[in-house]
């Protein structure tokens, strides 16, 4: 059994339930990425993977050995944490071969591996500077670049971008994603960030109160979010949802305040199968068009919802609009040229083919 597994594994600190019990497989030399919410279990269940807090019950392995009460550094893995944690009075040489020289590692050897390391984070010129010279992102390629000289089994990332700004954070994001595939090792990377888990992960783990919601590529959690929770979570802007109400029987539709929507057939067939007629239909920003765009609301997987709205922010390629459908605060994405003007409250296009279908009781997609 390679990779990482955690079995029945449940956290608690006194009487405060952290983790209610999680099982996780995670396979050898994939990159999978924890996502949630602030205080959802996320860094709590790295650092029981790290060693760094004991479990409260439950089994934890990584590369076939059970390691459940085997200290950190008998455990095969390099961590990066958020603050870069360097020594500010070392060069960036010797903050990369520290953990070696204690482990009293040959020196030739220990040459050969920093000099490896500082290749590929492109550190080479920088290995007699110290921290103060360096740069964040340089200094957090420093930070990597001690972990990766351990040759360990597995590295654990957590939320190691959080301190850059945001230019930085999508180019670093990018040098994370390629050291994984030179590397070729389980990396477990932990962010509240979304993009970060969208943009790097082979897989997603959506937390939410200590409790795995989805785990999916994030093709998986995007087009076919498990709940109302996942379907919120994942996607930038977020998903608009309606409160409507299933009616007809053929043709079967939604309807709300300010819209009636028609299913299409394969949706239609699950709200039929359904025993609730009240439900919550969910809204990807980016799923509207404009009455005037190609098809506009004339396609045939358009169906016409009219949006009133408030706000239309231009970001270049599309107008962000801060909108009301009835009286549900809705936000929409429109595609625009260059010559567009702000766009205003009238008859939109949805593509029906894109509306999620959630059980208004449990949250759960029909």
């Amino acid at each position: 059994m390679s990779g990482i597994m955690l079995e029945n594994v449940v956290k608690r600190f006194g009487e405060l339930t952290i983790i209610p019990e999680l099982n996780l497989s995670i396979a050898e030399g994939e990159f999978v990425v924890i996502v949630g919410p602030s205080g959802c279990g996320k860094s709590t269940t790295l650092r029981m993977i790290a060693g760094l807090e004991d479990v409260t019950s439950g089994t934890i392995y990584i590369g076939g050995r059970d390691v459940t009460w085997v200290p950190p550094k008998s455990r095969d893995i390099a961590m990066v944490f958020q603050s870069y944690a360097l020594y500010p009075h070392m060069n960036v040489a010797a903050n990369m071969s520290f953990a070696l020289r204690l482990s009293r590692t040959p020196k030739d050897e220990i040459r050969e591996r920093v000099r490896k390391a500082a290749e590929m984070l492109e550190l080479t010129e920088f290995l007699e500077r110290k921290p103060r010279d360096l740069s964040g992102g340089q200094r957090q390629r420093v930070a990597m670049g001690r972990s990766i000289v351990r040759d360990a089994y597995c590295f654990l990332f957590d939320e190691p971008l959080s301190n850059l700004d945001a230019k930085l954070r999508a180019s670093m994001r990018t040098e994370l994603s390629i050291l994984h595939k030179r590397l070729e090792r389980t990396m477990i990377y932990v962010t509240h960030d979304q993009i970060e888990a969208m943009t790097m992960a082979d897989r997603i783990v959506i937390l939410d109160d200590g409790r795995i919601q989805q785990v999916g590529t994030p093709r998986e959690v995007y087009n076919a979010p498990d709940n109302l929770f996942v379907a919120g979570f994942i996607g930038s802007p977020s998903m608009n949802f309606l409160d409507a109400e299933i009616t007809g029987t053929d043709p079967v539709s939604v309807r709300g305040d300010g819209f009636e929507l028609p299913l299409p057939p394969e949706l239609a067939a699950r709200a039929r199968a359904t025993s609730s007629r009240t439900v919550r239909i969910g809204l990807r920003p980016e799923h509207f068009a404009a009455p005037d765009s190609p098809g506009g609301a004339r396609d045939a997987a358009l169906a016409p919802i009219r949006l009133e709205v408030d706000v239309a922010e231009y970001i270049g390629s599309s107008q962000f609009l801060a909108a009301r459908v009835g009286d549900t605060p809705v936000t929409a994405a429109i595609d625009v040229g260059p010559d567009t003007l702000p766009m205003t409250s009238g008859q939109y296009g949805f593509d029906m083919n894109r509306l999620y279908l959630f059980d208004n009781q449990t949250g759960e997609s029909i």
